[in-house]
């Protein structure tokens, strides 16, 4: 009877789940197609807002040659002054004045278009931003979704303890948010930026070109190209660290070496990997975690240390499993607080939570090592 209520319970969380992530998907389209909505509306502001600086900026030379020439007339006819009547002298100078004046007028102008046009570039760039983030969070909401009205009930039903039950289904929750915040994380620091550089880029080869530097617009489109590269590299690299099915099949260290030797190829620089110990399967639990462990070291080893070489060593004796990851980048001061260092604390909480240790020895100029030691026994 107990468990039967239990189930009951269980059941009516699952809908209610199912319930606010739906909810969740819909506010976040709705977000979207407000932001994509309010974009189409600024880049045509923008354009026009371009037209007009352009405009003010040919008024104004054309005006500021007139003031030369104007300015030319009134020296003559200060220095000669005996020549002229009093009221062209006085038309002369208030012709100069009166220009001047509107020069002035329109160069106040020019600066008010130029501002209000950075500003509504910088809005469009944070709206792209929302945009890429939304359609991201969208999309891995359906597979959410997809999971808990299937492959959930599916695991529900094969639960026999209401207890256990009940501790799967806050498990799946806490994993769904730290797998939300963590795509999350990767896509802003990603892809999103990214594409927000590769925008501002696109309106440089716009200036240039209009510029008639065809050569300059040409090498900026080079770049552009390069940095598309790696925004598709980028996405595939979340797609694939979502779950490798290499780890289901081949183990461990298989896995590794083969995704160490892809992100070496792929960055064109020498990483090592070394296995010291017995070849063999671990429990999927450690096999996950360590997997993780090496894609995060390495990832913020290539993004961030400017390094030229990786070693990377997995030991695996009768009661731990030992991992170095070492390079030769340009290091930093453990001692001080970095922002958004989400992939390091990450890195902790995963061997905290295998009742494990995680050292990590930093100098300036010197390179970074990560020591990972987790108590393990093998069977």
């Amino acid at each position: 009877m107990a468990q039967k209520i239990s189930e009951t319970a269980l059941d009516y969380i699952i809908n209610e789940m199912i319930e606010v992530v739906e909810n969740s998907k819909d506010e976040i389209f709705n977000i979207s197609e407000e932001a994509r909505s309010e974009h189409e509306h600024l880049v045509r502001e923008l354009k026009d807002t371009k037209h007009k600086v352009a405009q003010h900026i040919e008024d104004g030379d054309q005006l500021e040659q007139k003031v030369r020439f104007s300015r030319q007339r009134l020296a003559e006819v200060s220095r000669y002054f005996d020549k002229y009547s009093e009221n062209e002298i006085r038309e002369v100078y208030e012709n100069t004045h009166a220009m001047q004046t509107k020069l002035a007028m329109l160069r106040q102008e020019e600066s008010a278009l130029r501002e209000k046009r950075d500003d509504l570039e910088r809005r469009l760039i944070s709206l792209s931003q929302t945009i890429d983030r939304a359609e991201g969070l969208a999309g891995k909401i359906s597979v959410i979704l997809n999971y808990l009205h299937d492959d959930f009930r599916q695991v529900n039903e094969m639960i026999e303890e209401a207890k256990e039950k009940q501790e799967f289904g806050l498990k799946i929750i806490e994993a769904q948010e730290d797998e939300r915040r963590k795509i999350s994380r990767e896509i802003h620091d990603g892809p999103a930026q990214m594409l927000a550089n590769i925008l501002l880029r696109s309106e440089l080869v716009d200036r240039i070109f209009r510029q008639n530097n065809v050569d300059q617009a040409l090498d900026e489109i080079k770049d552009i190209r390069k940095m598309i590269r790696s925004s598709l590299y980028e996405v595939r690299r979340i797609i694939y660290d979502l779950r490798p099915m290499a780890l289901d099949d081949l183990g461990l260290i298989p896995t590794i070496r083969k995704y160490v030797a892809t992100i070496a190829d792929y960055n064109n620089m020498k990483i090592e990997f070394a296995s010291i110990g017995e070849e063999k399967r671990l429990n999927t639990k450690y096999e996950v975690a360590f997997f993780r462990l090496v894609q995060e070291a390495l990832q913020n080893a290539v993004k961030h240390s400017e390094a030229t070489r990786i070693q990377v060593k997995l030991e695996i004796c009768t009661q731990n499993l030992t991992m170095l990851i070492k390079d030769n980048g340009k290091g930093f001061d453990t001692s001080m607080k970095r922002d958004k260092s989400f992939g390091l604390i990450g890195m902790r909480e995963r061997v905290e939570m295998l009742e494990g240790k995680l050292e990590i020895n930093s100098n300036i100029g010197k390179g970074t090592s990560i020591l990972i030691k987790v108590p393990y026994t093998l069977s």
